[in-house]
């Protein structure tokens, strides 16, 4: 059964779910998809082409689906997905994507506090919890896991890594590395997030395997180019070395934050 309340606003041509419920004076728009057992709150606005997944919470004030605020939209046809049982506090701001990759994404079981923007083609993968006014720019990559901190602005083209937290306050231009903890301006890397990974499961023999990797690359006194040979060669057991290798190797658009002590790899 659907519970709308009557002074909320639903196009015909939007798609309900099984046991929705939408509050007071909230728009839905245009070939809007809500999942089954969803709840909107009061006042939410959900734009155009938006897809919200099943048993999702979606608190008052949010608005969805926008246009993006990029001067190179032209009103081309795109999207906003959201996944399962992901959680949109007050006031949160979610843009539609561009013609570039033609969505804006936001995975399974998130939360995003109040007041947090996601902007145009942002992927953002599963498990993410986003703190109160964090703001994601264009194109911004955060993968499953990750946490960031409030009042943190990160600049467009950024990936945050699988599993890292970034710190409160602070202002994110460079590539986060997976499993590690960040925080500062300028951003700085201050080891593993060791106490994340415990509490994700992960056996103490992978978590040194993946120091391993980091301290290859953050405190070898080799040129860059020579560490990532190494990282490269390096034969590692863990799909998560693996994958922080690949991160590191990988061309950045923006570059790997540094290390707290003094970086040296030229």
């Amino acid at each position: 059964m659907l519970e709308v309340h009557k002074t909320a606003i639903i196009s015909k041509k939007a798609e309900l779910g099984k046991n929705v419920k939408i509050g007071a004076y909230s728009v839905i728009g245009d070939e809007v998809v809500i999942g089954d057992d969803t709840e909107i709150g009061d006042h939410v606005l959900i734009e155009k082409y938006t897809v919200v997944g099943r048993k999702c919470k979606i608190f008052k004030g949010a608005v969805l689906g926008t246009d993006p605020q990029d001067l190179k939209y032209k009103g081309e046809k795109t999207y906003l997905f959201i996944g399962d049982n992901t959680v949109i506090r007050e006031f949160c701001t979610l843009n539609r994507g561009t013609e570039a990759t033609g969505k804006t994404v936001v995975g399974n079981e998130c939360l995003l506090m109040a007041y947090v923007h996601v902007a145009h083609d942002c992927r953002v993968g599963n498990g993410v919890i986003l703190a109160n006014c964090a703001t994601l720019a264009g194109h911004v990559i955060v993968d499953d896991f990750a946490i960031i901190g409030g009042l943190t602005p990160v600049h467009q083209f950024v990936r945050i890594g699988k599993m890292s937290i970034v710190g409160g306050f602070s202002r994110v231009t460079q590539d986060v590395p997976p499993f590690t903890k960040a925080a500062g301006v300028p951003l700085r890397v201050y080891g593993l997030n060791t106490v994340g990974l415990e509490r994700r499961g992960i056996k103490g023999e992978v978590r040194k395997e993946v120091e391993k990797v980091y301290r290859i690359y953050y405190r070898s006194k080799k040129p860059r180019k020579e560490i990532i040979e190494e990282l490269l060669s390096l034969k590692v057991n863990s799909e998560l070395a693996g994958e922080m290798i690949k991160f590191l190797t990988e061309n950045s658009k923006r570059g790997i934050t540094p290390d707290i002590i003094v970086d040296r790899s030229g």
